[in-house]
């Protein structure tokens, strides 16, 4: 097996810092706090899994476009998870 060599610190820092990874961790938090809230009303604990596919459902449009006008991007995707916007042919801007 051939070994990864580690990474610097500063690759590491650029990470953290990355919007990317700032969204994913956004992201990652609200699906906990969901997590945790449909677990107290239901009375068990329902797993990340079931947690993360009901947010996605049931939440992650509408938190998208809040997290998007909080920041005041307008048009375009504010999430770097969003799809990418594909053009129709014969559309006309």
């Amino acid at each position: 097996m051939s070994q990864r060599p580690p990474e610097s610190q500063t690759s590491r820092e650029f990470v953290k810092q990355s919007s990317l990874y700032q969204e994913f961790l956004a992201e990652r938090e609200e699906i906990l706090k969901h997590k945790w809230i449909e677990s107290e009303r239901l009375g068990y604990d329902i797993g990340f899994e079931r947690a993360l596919l009901d947010w996605i459902r049931k939440h992650r449009e509408g938190w998208r476009a809040a997290r998007r006008q909080q920041h005041g991007v307008s048009g375009g995707s504010a999430s770097p998870f969003a799809p990418p916007s594909i053009e129709k042919p014969g559309a006309q801007a």
